[in-house]
């Protein structure tokens, strides 16, 4: 099924209400998740809502969060989210690193006490309406084995940067340090689809194709698939991202974040509190002249517009050129919701009380 746009930020208002968020912060939560859908993220659009209902009913999110500042510097910060919705946490914090940004030329802020916040290239994408580069990354779920492991120690642990340039459109890559992120699993197995080989392992590390292969004991793979095709890599940076979302700021790192997917168990010992999120915000002008800069970043987008392709292959691709061509087909076209989806969905609705997708 295909819904307007208008009508699906309405059901995640809508939802968002119900389960006790403010006007303010049911606004946010339906940009972040609207843009995913748009940029045809949908693994963290609106399917997710089942997810963030859940967890609110396991009272382990909290829809009226007091969110502070509980240490800062100049340039750092560290935000607690208390328990807070992850887009709701991520983009005070974010606007808090912007704003130091704004004064110190650079700032960093971690967070910790929030939950899953969404695609992390919204909030690197913040940044560039003020000149500024943008950098966003998160742990999640640990449902990914380091290379040589069964054992599930990290999370997919997405990495994102915006960077603004002149006459083009900004440079924008958001990646997990995985070959494919959890929710675009659950994706496949609605859609009765077989997953790459190279994407996860079954609970003996051996290769599988089997999409819900998380619930009996697998794992996704590092990005990188194995050691010979440089599966370390990965593990190596889905690792900072760990270190950098978690010890920085106290929060859970590697197997203690706490889960948001039923067939993961929730740890009594922990390592901190809550979920962990980083962000960063470079302005330009604390380095060059914006001016100078977007006509050299129009320059490097330009030399890899130029460069020659594989036989069959119509372009190079910048980063954030597909999902700025899916969000112009989107706001035209609608938005597809698969029909289990909708059926998550519709089951939510009647459980709140409120209309149906």
């Amino acid at each position: 099924m295909t819904y307007s746009c208008p009508q699906v930020r309405q059901f995640i208002l809508n939802v968002c209400k119900q389960i006790g968020c403010t006007a303010a912060h049911a606004d946010i939560t339906a940009d972040i998740l609207m843009a995913a859908e748009l940029r045809n993220i949908s693994s963290h659009g609106v399917s997710r809502l089942k997810d963030y209902v859940n967890l609110w009913k396991s009272h382990r999110i909290n829809t009226n969060p007091d969110i502070k500042i509980v240490h800062e510097t100049l340039s750092t910060g560290v935000v607690d989210g208390d328990a807070g919705l992850g887009m709701v946490v991520g983009k005070t914090a974010m606007q808090l690193a912007i704003s130091k940004a704004n004064n110190a030329g650079t700032a960093w802020v971690s967070v910790r006490n929030s939950n899953h916040f969404g695609i992390a290239g919204y909030y690197a994408m913040m940044a560039l309406e003020h000149d500024m580069i943008g950098i966003a990354m998160t742990n999640a779920n640990p449902l990914v084995a380091p290379t040589f492991s069964v054992e599930r120690l990290l999370g997919t642990n997405p990495i994102a940067v915006a960077i603004p340039a002149g006459k083009y459109p900004p440079f924008v890559a958001d990646f997990a340090t995985t070959p494919i992120a959890r929710g675009k699993l659950d994706i496949m197995h609605k859609k009765n689809q077989k997953a790459p080989l190279g994407y996860v392992q079954n609970k003996k590390g051996e290769a599988s194709d089997n999409p819900d292969v998380l619930t009996q004991g697998g794992a996704i793979l590092p990005l990188g698939s194995d050691y010979l095709h440089g599966s370390h890599k990965g593990y190596c940076m889905g690792a900072i991202v760990d270190i950098f979302s978690a010890l920085l700021s106290g929060a859970n790192f590697g197997p203690f974040v706490p889960p948001s997917v039923a067939y993961l168990p929730f740890l009594s010992n922990t390592s901190g509190i809550g979920t962990g999120h980083f962000f960063g915000a470079m302005r330009i002008d604390a380095f060059q002249t914006t001016t100078d800069f977007k006509q050299q970043m129009d320059s490097w987008i330009e030399t890899f517009k130029k460069a020659q392709t594989i036989e069959g292959q119509e372009k190079i691709i910048i980063p954030g050129e597909p999902e700025r061509e899916w969000t112009s087909i989107r706001m035209r076209e609608g938005i597809p919701i698969i029909d289990k989806v909708v059926v998550d969905l519709n089951q939510i609705a009647d459980e709140l009380g409120i209309a149906n997708l």
